[in-house]
């Protein structure tokens, strides 16, 4: 493990993604997690936004901030996680947990 951060996301926040999931009829957003070297006015280094096509980026679309938040820990090294071959990305749901 490389570093530990936290995000925080408003309620109304949520409440857009969950209004837009629904309108869409997606099962879920992907989002993009930027960790700064150096901190913000307020010791903020981490921002979380919804992730953007190719396409979107490049007609320099402005990107939909969710969260922001900061590094708490790290070991002072984040490598790139390779995908390994013949295991699927898979998302489990536990239907106990209470959020």
């Amino acid at each position: 493990m490389s570093s530990l951060n936290s995000i925080y996301i408003k309620r109304e926040t949520l409440k857009t993604m969950l209004n837009t999931l629904e309108m869409t009829g997606r099962d879920g957003i992907e989002v993009t997690v930027s960790i700064n070297d150096e901190g913000n006015e307020y010791g903020k280094n981490v921002a979380c936004y919804i992730s953007q096509t190719k396409e979107e980026r490049d007609a320099k679309k402005p990107k939909f901030y969710v969260g922001n938040g900061k590094t708490f820990w790290t070991d002072g090294v984040i490598k790139v996680s390779d995908k390994k071959s013949g295991i699927e990305d898979a998302v489990v749901v536990n239907e106990a947990l209470p959020f």
